[in-house]
């Protein structure tokens, strides 16, 4: 019996300077998709609360008020936004790939979030290594995030925007037999040649890997571009660059890609078509030379700090009235390690 999943990439626009009504936007749109019949939906980079634009036309030290805004309105993981598109999730028994700007303490880290049908993070990622003036804005994700999650709906992996140039961050994912790929771009940048660009990278993905592929950009309107950038000298920086597409693991696009405008591109995807592909070509299978070839991956987390204490953290005396405590004599001390890398 053939097995197919039907999915849709989102193309849309953000609410500007809000985390709360993008956030409507995407619980808004997941509605739309599941009146539609769809199981799996995926929405562009860094979406909530908005791609940085700015960076991209300013600048960088004429950025510091549009950089603090973007961190007053992004969201912390997990915090009331992702609790409210988890919510719709559920509620409409979705899987949902969502972009964000996600703030950690003093950080932005572009995060992607996989959403499962009950409404939980099964997928947590951070970009690996943020693009050009993007490293204005955003830290660097590590290997903990490159990894493919089994799902009801099969085996997905995620990558962001030009981590798909990255062939050894495809690589990852592709060993570990990745089935659905999910990828975004912010959209509205660059001009027509960064979405023909994006469509060879996502179809090359697919033949290569095997697996099926849906890509979402996001969208301004011409209101939003004079908003973010008041010249117009500068607008065509912000038009084009926008293809939102799904593409079979044959390379082909199973619904005509979506350039300009809001909408959907949603198709259903036959899941046979995997093994079809992959009997005259399995890149990390039989067509791999591993005795030749191989790839080491590091997938450990790579915090600033680790620590580690030789007594019961319950056994800390409590603070004196000066507020900083004196640890017993023989207290063990914690130890700080220092990560490396």
């Amino acid at each position: 019996m053939t097995r197919k999943v039907r999915a849709a990439a989102i193309q849309i626009c953000p609410v500007l300077d809000s985390a709360d009504g993008t956030v409507e936007r995407v619980c808004n749109a997941i509605a739309e998709a599941a009146g539609k019949g769809v199981q799996l939906a995926v929405f562009p980079e860094t979406f909530v609360p908005y791609y940085p634009y700015f960076s991209f036309v300013y600048p960088p030290v004429s950025i510091g008020a549009k950089h603090m805004k973007l961190y007053e309105h992004s969201p912390s993981v997990p915090g009331p936004a992702t609790d409210a598109v988890g919510a719709a999730a559920r509620r409409h028994g979705m899987h949902v790939l969502l972009g964000v700007n996600e703030r950690d303490h003093g950080s932005l880290f572009n995060a992607q979030l996989l959403f499962d049908d009950q409404g939980k993070i099964v997928l947590h990622r951070r970009k690996i290594t943020p693009t050009f003036h993007e490293r204005m804005i955003w830290g660097q994700g590590d290997g903990r995030g490159l990894k493919v999650v089994q799902t009801a709906l099969g085996r997905i992996g995620a990558l962001a925007c030009w981590e798909h140039y990255n062939p050894l961050a495809r690589a990852a994912l592709m060993a570990q037999h990745e089935e659905i790929h999910l990828a975004h771009f912010p959209g509205s940048l660059v001009g027509p040649i960064f979405g023909d660009q994006m469509e060879v990278t996502i179809r090359h993905h697919a033949l290569e890997a095997g697996c099926f592929v849906i890509n979402s950009t996001g969208w301004l309107t011409d209101e939003q571009i004079s908003t973010i950038m008041p010249d117009p000298a500068l607008h065509k920086a912000l038009r084009g660059g926008c293809c939102t597409a799904i593409v079979s693991p044959e390379g082909v696009h199973l619904a005509p890609p979506l350039r300009e405008g809001e909408g959907m591109v949603i198709a259903d995807m036959d899941m046979s078509l995997i093994v079809k592909r992959k009997r005259m070509m399995d890149s990390v299978g039989h067509y791999a030379r591993p005795e030749l070839l191989s790839l080491l991956v590091d997938d450990r987390p790579h915090d600033v700090a680790s620590f580690t204490s030789t007594k019961d953290q319950t056994d800390e005396p409590e603070l004196g009235e000066s507020g900083a405590g004196r640890a017993d004599a023989d207290h063990g001390f914690a130890v700080l390690r220092a990560a490396a890398g």
